[in-house]
């Protein structure tokens, strides 16, 4: 399958880029036009549809030996639950607090609960973290969404370098380790469908609630929401130039004809039914009285 870099990943990239150049400028003002060493390698190269590894290898933030597959079962009632794959570190200075916050932030606008109709799942690049902080970090957010059931929802997991490597490769999610501790990578979340493949990428780190429903439906392919937030999701299509789900025109245009073309035939049968109801009159004898 072909791959490609959205212009949304590289206005998130060349951002970071201009940052880092600014700050280590000369003083008497010069722009270093080159990528800083820091930021080589880190970039988002999409992959839609691509299959992640579920077998890879992780511990929960409780400290038990789990696989990425662990978090795409079915619920307890039998539903299929798309996941919210966020990828950082949890002792990011600010980007992936900001990611996190932002999606945590969009979630609480949504009415569909985390561990009933999806998962969350944060996964840390970085194979020094350990699940107590892992932990400490869920619970936080636990206590920001604040939904019932949602224990069930968010999984934080820490593991070795070769799986975090491994899941970021499957996504197309490139990061570089500064060899202090920190890590410089871009800001999205992926929404993977119920069988592990990626269905969507969002941008930045403020996400609108519904773009993450929309996301969360198409990812499910219909199967969580109503028949009307499925006809809602048709009305609309994903503009990676504007980091969310636009009214489709097309589509519109669609139903406004399909609109129309019913008016017309309703207008004409109503027409039609009232000629031939005339017509029948006129083909009725009168009337005769009797006398006595």
């Amino acid at each position: 399958m072909s791959t490609h870099r959205t212009s949304a990943a590289r206005s998130t990239i060349a951002a970071t880029s201009a940052a880092i150049a600014l700050s280590a400028a000369p003083s008497f003002g010069q722009l270093n036009r080159e990528i800083p060493s820091e930021l080589r390698g880190v970039d988002i190269v999409e992959k839609p549809n691509a299959k992640l590894p579920l077998e890879l290898p992780f511990k929960d933030e409780e400290g038990n030996d789990v696989t990425l597959g662990d978090f795409f079962k079915p619920g307890p009632g039998g539903e299929q639950r798309p996941v919210i794959l966020q990828i950082g570190y949890l002792k990011c200075p600010m980007l992936c607090n900001l990611v996190l916050n932002g999606g945590i932030d969009g979630l609480k606008g949504v009415d569909w609960a985390a561990g009933k109709t999806f998962q969350l799942v944060s996964v840390s690049i970085n194979p020094a973290e350990t699940h107590q902080l892992a932990k400490v970090k869920r619970d936080g957010y636990l206590l920001e969404y604040n939904r019932p059931g949602a224990t069930e929802g968010f999984h934080f997991l820490t593991g070795p370098a070769s799986s975090s490597h491994t899941l970021a490769d499957a996504v197309g999610f490139g990061f570089r380790d500064q060899g202090n501790g920190d890590f410089s990578h871009a800001a999205a979340l992926f929404v993977i469908t119920p069988d592990g493949r990626v269905s969507r990428y969002l941008y930045g780190t403020k996400f609108e609630p519904s773009d993450l429903r929309f996301a969360l439906l198409e990812a499910s392919e219909g199967k969580i929401g109503t028949t009307l937030d499925r006809f809602i999701l048709w009305c609309h299509m994903y503009d990676p130039d504007a980091k969310g789900y636009v009214l489709s025109a097309q589509r519109v245009m669609k139903i406004g004809g399909a609109a129309t073309l019913l008016v017309l035939a309703t207008g004409l049968g109503w027409l039609w039914f009232g000629e031939m109801r005339r017509r029948q009159g006129r083909r009725l004898p009168p009337s005769t009285g009797t006398t006595s």
